[in-house]
């Protein structure tokens, strides 16, 4: 997960790779109380994934997001047990002020792009994650929450602030940049959380936000509670959704898989990447790129006819499981660090009858 210079025709490009494990995380820390997980945003100021800027006031760059992509995976392959995931922050009197400034004044306009797609698909990823692992992510916000740290905590099931005269919400870019939020803010203020448009729009338009129970009674966050009983409020909370998703799935124990590293072989130019069911390669003359997948071997047929006890003792070495995981690293190394690319192939090596039996 390092943005490492490297040399093409004399040509200094950096290429990023979105390959993480929990060793080597710099902002996020993990903990489990049985059904109950705790995921705490303590950014490293002096770990970006670029130089040139400082994360400052727990505020992310695309470093940060690609720790958060693989949390999230991790927690729902390796700890199905856990029922609610309580994010929340590591700092004192602030939960996160969003993507930083300054690298986002220093980045390019297509390097921009990119970081915030991948930001908003992680996003997606919590409410996927809740809707049909029926893992419930609730945002603990004890601290000022702004701007992209506000729609990290609306892509939350629910939302808690903590009163103290000083944390708020805000959605400030409109007032303070002349900018839409860029990670579906004003989306899931309206649509997903019902508020009023007169008052999303008041919210949208002032830059210092909503405090306390103002921020409860229009909507923007779904309860609030002293600091001296945040904890305490937001710990029972997640127990009541625990309990519900332990209702709604039953009580049976749910066993995970361990995500292990993708192995892959990248050439000395950087230009074809080969895994064990997926190969890109990309032509710079051409601008295009060739991403070839490979269907289901015999032995990964085998795994399928053994049902679902063999399935999950194969582990993350199931071909669905392996070619999807293999896909999303392929797709996302093609996006910021092959920015010529205009055109992708996708071919498929595999026998129709054997893919129909898969399916």
């Amino acid at each position: 997960m390092e943005a490492v210079a490297i040399k093409k025709e004399e040509v200094a490009v950096e290429r990023v790779d979105y390959q993480v494990d929990p060793t080597k995380y710099k902002h996020w820390k993990l903990a489990f109380d049985g059904p109950v997980a705790t995921l705490t945003l303590d950014i490293n100021e002096d770990g970006g994934i670029r130089p040139g800027y400082k994360l400052k006031l727990n505020s992310y760059d695309l470093g940060v997001d690609i720790e958060f992509h693989d949390v999230l995976q991790r927690i729902r392959f390796e700890h199905p047990e856990t029922r609610t995931v309580v994010i929340t922050s590591g700092k004192q009197k602030i939960f996160c002020s969003g993507a930083n400034i300054y690298m986002l004044g220093l980045s390019t306009h297509a390097w921009k792009v990119n970081f915030c797609k991948f930001t908003n698909e992680t996003r997606c990823e919590i409410e996927d994650a809740t809707d049909h692992s029926h893992q419930v992510w609730i945002a603990a916000c004890n601290g000022t929450t702004a701007g992209g740290g506000y729609e990290l905590a609306l892509a939350c099931k629910a939302i808690y602030l903590q009163d103290d005269g000083n944390s708020a919400v805000s959605l400030p870019e409109v007032p303070l940049l002349a900018v839409l939020p860029g990670t579906g803010g004003l989306t899931r203020l309206v649509d997903k959380r019902k508020v009023r448009r007169d008052r999303a729009d008041v919210f949208s338009t002032t830059a210092e936000g909503v405090r306390g129970q103002k921020a409860a009674k229009w909507g923007l966050v779904d309860g609030v509670f002293p600091r001296s009983k945040f904890d305490a409020e937001v710990g029972k909370h997640a127990r009541k959704f625990a309990d519900a998703a332990r209702e709604a799935t039953g009580s049976a124990p749910r066993q995970g898989i361990v995500l292990h590293p993708l192995r892959v072989e990248v050439s000395g130019d950087g230009l074809t990447r080969k895994y064990s069911s997926v190969r890109l390669s990309c032509d710079a003359a051409t601008r295009i790129a060739t991403l070839v997948i490979s269907g289901p071997s015999e032995a990964d047929l085998d795994t399928v006819e053994g049902g679902a006890a063999a399935i999950h003792a194969a582990g993350d070495a199931n071909w669905a499981l392996r070619a999807y995981r293999e896909l999303d690293d392929a797709l996302l190394h093609l996006r910021v660090n092959h920015l010529d690319i205009g055109l992708i192939l996708v071919r498929v090596e595999a026998d129709a009858a054997r893919t129909i039996a898969y399916d």
